[in-house]
């Protein structure tokens, strides 16, 4: 949720929001003076001929690391040669390089811990004697596994090289400025003078105002002191008293023509220009963390989630740049030539905290970018089923009565949620009690079956004495304060009066899990009792979302823990809210289960702690097709666990927009279906035939599927490969695919899909970016690509999904869905073996309990299955014991080598699930045998046609998923 206040209508203590947010209450660049700063500076130096950067290395200072990883350098600024900077370049050893500049003996400390809270750990640095470092006249070189670092001394430039190429340069136009902390000065004295002769004899004092005096720095700065100390918007003045604190930094990408990722924007994948001719944006994409009412379906204003990573993508390689910063940052894109591209970054407050990421490949930034914020975590299984939700469900009966009606008619289900109304007063934890009187019943009878709650629990906290949560955290001083820093702040959000627990205070932690702990423990007053293990979390508002507040957010003076203001750390203050919570949900108990909490603000690293979505959007087809890019984006930049809300939350949509939602959801990981209070109910059984049975048979194509996803998920836990691929980080070299973000791929499963995101669409045409074959999953049609890419038209009524198998794949799947996930456990599966032109597949499975940590603890099946060809003709396929050749590979950060044992518990439980049927497409001529090792074995086969795969078919093969066999084919 949710709609905010265009107006606060105040009835005693009733909060009567409106639906009449402008866009106007939200700020452009040229609302922001430091963005103005910033991009006039950009200005003076594109139109200048003398431009040149004032900032220089003092390279007779360079101080070493012992390991010569790292250096540290004074750099100046010929503007202002009093004020010390400090430079200081690292060498990590996977050949990233962090580049910080802070000022050194500043009247102020700068912001500098935005990096703290996003790196899982300090990372490693090269090794010592690893980095050789040359000292030339013009710049200092550092030379590391083939990535070359150049730090140029005058002016100040830092490029890094690879295979000869100039991939990344900072400070290349000369953009780069850090805006020094000051003493703010009075206004210049007034000069008294004489009258002049002739005037009349009674002499009379004139004063005159002094003439300003043009800065020295006005050629660079610009003459006057654009909003240093003050600044309104609308209704607000910020009071800034710390001055101006800006840093601006150009990053140029010298042979990449695509840059992707900065979420979160409602914009394509690959990021349209900003400035320059014919950009395709007028504002700079921005990153400030904003409750946006009905947000447009393209724009470059901020929503509810910023990460500062950019990938730039060219046929040659994929390198990227992570800016840790954490307070309001814009960024412009613009291509100085058709095969370059130039950012500028423009940041309010903190210090130059930037990594450059080498790649060379997309999949080894994901690498890069997961060993500094770390990787996905590796969700409940359940988590990955179909969430039912909508504000609001308004009773105990009501949530019976839905579950009770998606069984009668056939729909799978793992999550009900609760929206606000539940809580008493909005006073989260408490249940309201007249249409919520027996809510761990409630919650039992919904997981009697498997299935789960999901309760909202928003960051504000009522301020009323009688309220436990509020009341402990005022007592304990966890609250954010106001500028003065000794008041606790006050704002207006869904309770009416409310305050906000400052999680950047580490005494906040251990209080907050304490709420929700399901038994009694030390130390903890007062705990959420009406509670159990089946209920999970959903963390709403938490940008935060403030309805009195500038742009519905909390005013940027505002004091943290430490004394930091609230714009230093605006960007990150979701994140902890979102951390916490699920160490809340993981250690309410003493068997720690995989916590469920899904956030709707987020930062750099958020995706340790669980899933997002893509917030309040709106029931269109431009909503709907946009959303697919955003989830893309999201992946990118390492929030994989990502989805848009299925039929939108504001609207009510026709049944055909409904259906091809659906299908959307189906194909993005987090698959939720949500709906403003407003609208109409839109639960699937309530559509009339056909749609109602269309919807069933997605859910159910979902369902059959998870073992696809759940893989997939575990990759992206190891990896940080994201689970859906867009087509750049799959074929990095086929240039025509670089802007597609409307068809993508799941995993490493070999899985295209093409959603369909527009009305009356009875075919559509899907790009084949390589020579190989597609076989329709359904039907089994064949489709073939080419070396340089295809698009080719390909049927697409309402009840059809275009998906397709990449020929060389194994799906593993389970044709039969049950009412929820957790039934599913023991059911056999279905391989479908998707040959290639040479007549070669793989796959993989991935299982666990879905539910527990034993995985960590080698209670895993990992199996790899092949189809090989066997002498001139034949076949042969076989399942092989991936975690016993792979073992420090299965989970993130644990080895398990001497520990993993392919007899372990979860193994042995799994050991009666049988494989019951094999499928083969694309196999040449009809088999004269089928065998599992000398058993004959059934089988039937359908010869191939012009559009249409040869389909073997084996039942009952014989085999078992956690046991090595084979099967030939002859």
């Amino acid at each position: 949720m949710h709609l905010h206040l265009g107006a606060l209508v105040l009835l005693g203590s009733v909060v009567i929001p409106t639906l009449a947010v402008k866009h106007s209450d939200f700020k452009t660049c040229s609302n922001a003076a430091f963005c103005r700063r910033g991009r006039a500076l950009a200005k003076r130096a594109s139109e200048s001929s003398s431009w040149h950067s004032p900032y220089s290395v003092d390279s007779s200072h360079i101080v070493y690391s012992a390991s010569k990883s790292s250096f540290v350098v004074p750099l100046k600024s010929e503007i202002y040669p009093g004020i010390k900077f400090e430079l200081e370049v690292r060498i990590h050893d996977d050949g990233v390089v962090r580049v910080r500049v802070d000022e050194v003996d500043g009247l102020r400390k700068r912001y500098d811990e935005a990096a703290s809270w996003a790196l899982t750990k300090e990372p490693v640095l090269a090794s010592a004697g690893s980095v050789k470092w040359t000292e030339g006249k013009k710049d200092i070189r550092g030379l590391y596994n083939g990535v070359e670092v150049r730090v140029s001394y005058a002016p100040f430039k830092v490029s890094l090289y690879q295979e000869g190429r100039e991939e990344i340069v900072l400070n290349g136009e000369g953009f780069f400025h850090v805006e020094h902390f000051r003493q703010k000065e009075g206004p210049a004295p007034a000069t008294e003078s004489q009258t002049v002769e002739g005037a009349e004899a009674t002499e009379q004092a004139v004063i005159q105002e002094a003439k300003p005096t043009i800065r020295a720095s006005a050629w660079f700065e610009g003459e006057e002191e654009d909003g240093y100390w003050e600044e309104s918007f609308l209704s607000w003045t910020d009071s800034k008293p710390k001055g101006p604190e800006s840093f601006s930094v150009d990053i140029n990408f010298p042979g990449h023509s695509h840059v992707y990722g900065i979420p979160q924007h409602a914009a394509p994948l690959a990021l349209p220009t900003t400035t320059g001719k014919d950009s395709y944006f007028d504002d700079p994409y921005r990153l400030w963390n904003l409750d946006v009412f009905e947000y447009e379906a393209s724009s470059t204003m901020s929503l509810y989630g910023s990460i500062p990573l950019l990938h730039a993508h060219s046929e040659h390689s994929t390198v990227g740049i992570f800016n840790a910063v954490a307070s309001e940052t814009w960024i412009d894109i613009s291509h100085p030539s058709p095969k370059s591209t130039l950012s500028h970054w423009i940041s309010e407050s903190g210090i130059v905290d930037i990594f450059l990421l080498p790649g060379p490949t997309a999949k080894d930034i994901f690498g890069q970018y997961a060993r500094l914020t770390g990787t996905p975590a590796l969700p409940a299984q359940w988590a990955l089923g179909y969430h039912q939700c909508r504000w609001n469900y308004v009773s105990s009966q009501d949530m019976r009565s839905v579950q009770k009606k998606f069984d009668e008619e056939d729909f799978p289900l793992d999550v009900l949620w609760l929206d606000i109304e539940y809580s008493d007063d909005h006073k989260y934890f408490m249940w309201e009690e007249k249409n919520f009187p027996d809510p761990v019943e409630m919650i039992n009878d919904i997981a009697a079956i498997g299935r789960k709650v999901v309760v909202i629990v928003d960051p504000h906290l009522k301020r009323v004495n009688n309220y436990p949560p509020y009341k402990e955290a005022l007592d304990n001083k966890l609250l954010v304060r106001r500028p003065d820093g000794e008041n606790d702040y006050e704002g207006w959000c869904w309770p009416g009066s409310s305050a906000w627990v400052d999680f950047f205070n580490p005494a906040s932690w251990s209080w907050w899990q304490g709420l929700f702990s399901l038994t009694d423990r030390e130390g903890v007053k007062w705990r959420w009792e009406e509670s159990t293990d089946a209920v999970h979390i959903w963390n709403d508002m938490n940008e935060p979302s403030v309805f009195n507040g500038p742009e519905i957010t909390m005013q940027k003076d505002n004091i943290h823990y430490g004394g930091w203001e609230h714009r230093d750390v605006h960007n990150i203050n979701g994140m902890l809210y979102h951390n916490q919570t699920s160490k809340a949900v993981l250690n309410r108990q003493s068997l720690a289960k995989r916590p469920f909490v899904l956030s709707r603000s987020f930062y750099a690293g958020s995706q340790k702690f669980g899933a997002i979505w893509t917030g309040d959007n709106m029931g269109t087809w431009e909503h709907m097709a946009v959303g697919v890019s955003m989830v893309l984006s999201d992946g990118i930049a390492g929030m994989t666990f990502s989805g848009a809300d299925v039929g939108g939350f504001f609207g009510n949509p026709e049944p055909e927009m409904l259906v091809r939602w659906y299908q959307v959801g189906a194909f993005s990981p987090f698959f939720r279906a949500h709906a403003h209070i407003d609208t109409k109910r839109r639960e699937p059984y309530l559509l009339a035939e056909p749609y109602k049975s269309v919807v069933r048979q997605i859910l159910k194509l979902r369902y059959s599927l998870l073992p696809v996803w759940y893989t997939a998920f575990r990759e992206a836990s190891v990896t940080g490969i994201p689970v859906l691929r867009p087509h750049y980080v799959m074929f990095p070299k086929d240039k025509k695919g670089f802007a597609i973000d409307n068809q993508y791929y799941v995993g490493s499963s070999g899985l295209l899909v093409k959603p369909i995101t527009a009305p009356d669409v009875t075919e559509t045409q899907v790009y084949f970016a390589e020579d190989q074959v597609y076989y329709d999953y359904l039907t089994y049609d064949t489709y073939h690509g080419s070396a340089k890419g295809k698009n080719i038209t390909v049927p697409a009524p309402l009840e059809k999904l275009p998906l397709f198998i990449r020929g060389g794949s194994i799906v593993p799947t389970r044709a039969r869905p049950r009412r929820s996930s957790p039934l599913m456990k023991h059911d056999p599966f279905t391989l479908t073996i998707a040959l290639s032109k040479t007549g070669h597949a793989e796959g993989e499975l991935y299982l666990d309990d879905g539910e527990t940590y034993q995985h960590e603890k080698g209670e895993v099946v990992w199996r790899q299955f092949k189809a090989d060809k066997r002498g001139r003709k034949g076949l042969s396929i076989s399942s092989i014991d991936l975690a016993s050749q792979h073992s420090d590979e299965v989970v993130d950060g644990v080895a398990l080598t001497g520990i993993y044992s392919d007899k372990n518990s979860f193994a042995t439980s799994m050991g009666q699930v049988a494989v019951e049927k094999v499928i083969v497409l694309g196999f040449d001529g009809k088999p004269s045998s089928v065998k599992n090792g000398s058993k004959e074995l059934q089988w039937t086969w359908e010869p191939a046609t012009k559009s249409r795969s040869s389909v073997l078919t084996v039942k009952n093969p014989g085999a078992t998923i956690v046991q090595g066999w084979t099967i030939t084919v002859e």
